[in-house]
């Protein structure tokens, strides 16, 4: 079976230093090129991450601070990523809350624009949730009968994941063949504005935060309420394209003020 694609899908997988994604650093980073004749182009890249790899995490994914010591950094790589993955749609396994928050938080790190409005975001895990409830090494056996020796190795685990997604096509009826589909499908706790789940949309699509005192309440009311909690939330520790969703939609607010007075 192949995807049934109206523009190129891009697979990936990141190797961290940690699992926090505003302070955190990419390590490894595999991508698989889908293009809608069927291609592939596949790109797999060790990071020097500028900061300790804690030995805990080394302990998982075998990267080492001297393994990827003479590595580029992911700002020497970014041009070259950003390029492959232009005006393609995304997918990986926990890719809507880690991984693509990550990969936004790098890019926007080192000065390279990254907006989710044009792209479309398929997580296989939470297919595979939503269907089996299981692991990424559960799912490629259970799915593709075959046994992921090498875990934690982004590459082998970025493969693993198209082959588990095509499988996952070919298994239940109700999966449709479509990337709009399978982007709203795989979607969990509701649709994000910033992908790593601080302001999400209600069911009138407005930008609510999902945490803290404001929790549940639109963005507009918070504007309307306390237009100082914009700017504690850019000083605060929040991921970059979170900052970036809430400076926007105070910038909109500002131009509506302006022109209505």
């Amino acid at each position: 079976m192949n995807l049934k694609l109206e523009k190129p899908i891009v697979f990936f997988d990141l190797e961290t230093t940690g699992v926090q994604v505003a302070k955190d650093r990419i390590v490894e980073i595999a991508i698989l090129k889908v293009f809608p004749n069927g291609n592939k182009e596949s790109k797999c890249w060790l990071v020097n991450p500028t900061i300790p790899i804690p030995a805990e995490t080394t302990a998982i994914h075998g990267i080492s601070d001297e393994k990827v010591a003479n590595e580029p950094t992911f700002k020497e790589l970014a041009p070259e990523i950003s390029e492959l993955i232009h005006n393609c749609d995304l997918a990986g396994y926990n890719s809507n809350k880690f991984d693509i928050p990550l990969l936004a938080e790098e890019f926007l790190r080192v000065g390279i624009d990254f907006d989710m409005t044009n792209r479309k975001a398929i997580d296989i895990q939470n297919i595979f949730h939503k269907m089996e409830q299981r692991t990424l090494v559960a799912a490629y056996k259970f799915y593709c009968d075959k046994d992921l020796t090498n875990a934690h190795s982004a590459q082998a685990d970025t493969t693993a994941t198209y082959e588990v997604l095509l499988s996952q096509l070919d298994k239940y009826k109700e999966l449709e063949n479509d990337v709009d589909f399978l982007a709203e499908f795989s979607q969990r706790g509701g649709k994000f504005a910033d992908m790593a789940g601080f302001v999400r949309y209600n069911d009138k699509d407005e930008e609510v935060l999902s945490f803290g005192k404001y929790r549940g309440v639109t963005l507009r009311e918070i504007w309307k309420d306390n237009p100082g909690y914009f700017s504690w939330i850019n000083q605060a520790d929040f991921p970059l394209y979170t900052k970036n969703v809430m400076r926007n939609f105070a910038d909109k607010m500002k131009l509506e003020k302006k022109f209505n007075s």
